[in-house]
């Protein structure tokens, strides 16, 4: 996208728009950061993946440091990264206290313990049995 059609996309988020608009973007590319949706015009984001960045000579020569001194190359070398992308990603739904929105990390690995306890501990996250039950819950967090 150039700059220009990066602003007419933005632009599309209006705030209390009648209407629901959906727009899909990269985890860490050009939207990852220096965007702010500010209210109501960003109330969630659904997060495919746990944002592990790709192999390559420099995230192997980490995760070989890290595995010889602390046994927990994989970790550095690309699990806490990819937290990272995510954690960014959800920040530009969850910007301030103040926020209320709904981020969908999807991803079989987050129910794990080990991406669990890398997440912020007020999130409240529940696993999505289907989507009658989803619907229900979303209806429960916005009328609260």
């Amino acid at each position: 996208m150039t700059e220009r059609q990066r602003e007419e996309f933005l632009e599309r988020f209006e705030t209390d728009n009648p209407r629901t608009l959906v727009g899909f973007a990269v985890m860490g590319g050009v939207f990852g950061e220096g965007i702010d949706l500010v209210g109501t015009r960003l109330c969630g984001a659904a997060i495919v993946g746990v944002g592990l960045p790709a192999v390559g000579l420099e995230r192997e020569l980490i995760r070989d440091y890290f595995t010889d001194r602390l046994e927990k190359g994989f970790e550095y070398a690309y699990m806490y990264p990819g937290i990272n992308r995510v954690l960014q990603a959800a920040g530009r739904v969850i910007r301030t206290e103040a926020d209320r929105g709904v981020v969908l990390l999807i991803d079989q690995r987050y129910g794990t313990e080990s991406y669990r306890a890398l997440l912020p501990s007020p999130w409240r996250l529940t696993s999505v049995r289907d989507h009658a039950w989803f619907a229900e819950g979303l209806g429960r967090f916005w009328s609260d």
